[in-house]
């Protein structure tokens, strides 16, 4: 390649950016710090990183499992259904009192399918206790046993397309990123506030000290005074829109820190008792899943689930029914 040729190359203006991520390059201004996009060089030293990033979250919601129906059948044909609820009740409790639900039966386009879709979410939850067991050819009523629950059972946005459900899904990982590093930032700034304050206690110390004959006290008041001003220096240095963009950057290249599903295997009987025996017992089932830890780091089952519209519309009622009869009572 000639000389001309490399100038012409290197003169050439940039290719636009892909509306998707340009999108994402909005949110991170808009969620992290919008000060950041008028940082020198913002959109060269993210575009990669939150290309990465975006891919990380198109493979981390296209290994959800499902979807799966969750409905009063699967709650007794469905091993893990039946795990996840304790009564065929709960799951309309659960659709009732969705807001997101909710809101989703008000837009006219609920009505384009008899089914939607959505991102299921519970927490597993176990606890002790002393149960029934048969131990040889003795059944015993004081035996310990570990049982798996579940508890905060959530939907995430529904949607008639499944398409739209992942599409949606996706969008809400990388929010999840861009909240734990804005969490980051905010510690930061907490930092900083609360190092200014103790620089200006620790100046006031030394007038005072400067004052009278307690030469040791003084330097070892000057120690800590010039200690604090470099941790305030660094902290500050670190806020700066540069540095910023340098950790943001290396952040989300490694989004599988702060976001990530770990599979999980629990044997459970019908009645959520733990066990390590695999039998050919048909009451007891082996329940895979995977688990998903982001922002807040506390562990939720993950899956896709199909709903009927139907079902969802009389629960809701049902719901407000009684939520109607205990505000009279």
């Amino acid at each position: 390649m000639s000389l001309l040729s490399t100038v012409a190359d290197f003169l050439k203006p940039a290719p636009p950016l892909d509306p998707s991520l340009r999108k994402a390059l909005d949110r991170v201004a808009e969620l992290v710090d919008p000060m950041l996009k008028a940082a020198p060089g913002f959109e060269k030293h993210l575009s990669g990183p939150v290309e990465y990033a975006l891919g990380y979250c198109d493979g981390l919601v296209g290994a959800l499992p499902g979807p799966i129906d969750i409905n009063r059948k699967a709650f007794a044909d469905d091993p893990l259904v039946h795990a996840l609820f304790a009564t065929a009740d709960d799951i309309d409790q659960m659709l009732g009192r969705s807001q997101a639900v909710r809101d989703y039966l008000t837009e006219p386009c609920s009505w384009d399918s008899d089914y939607f879709y959505a991102m299921f979410a519970a927490r597993r939850q176990q606890k002790k206790q002393l149960g029934m067991a048969q131990q040889g050819d003795v059944i015993r009523n004081d035996v310990p046993q570990l049982v798996l629950f579940f508890s905060g059972h959530t939907l995430i946005e529904p949607n008639c397309q499944l398409q739209a459900t992942l599409d949606a899904l996706r969008c809400k990982a990388l929010e999840s990123l861009l909240h734990t590093f804005h969490a980051h930032v905010q510690a930061l700034r907490s930092e900083r506030e609360g190092l200014r304050a103790d620089v200006s206690v620790e100046r006031a110390h030394l007038t005072v000290l400067r004052g009278s004959s307690g030469g040791h006290a003084r330097e070892v008041g000057t120690r800590h005074l010039a200690e604090l001003d470099a941790r305030l220096r660094h902290t500050a240095e670190s806020l700066m829109p540069d540095h910023l963009l340098d950790a943001l950057a290396e952040y989300l290249r490694a989004p599988e820190q702060a976001l990530h599903l770990t599979p999980v295997s629990i044997t459970v009987d019908r009645q959520g008792v733990v066990t390590e025996d695999g039998s050919d017992d048909s009451n007891v089932h082996t329940l895979n899943f995977p688990e998903l830890t982001a922002r807040d780091r506390r562990l939720h089952l993950a899956m896709l689930a199909r709903i009927s519209r139907d079902e969802a519309l009389e629960a809701v009622e049902m719901v407000r029914d009684q939520q109607h009869r205990f505000m009279l009572i």
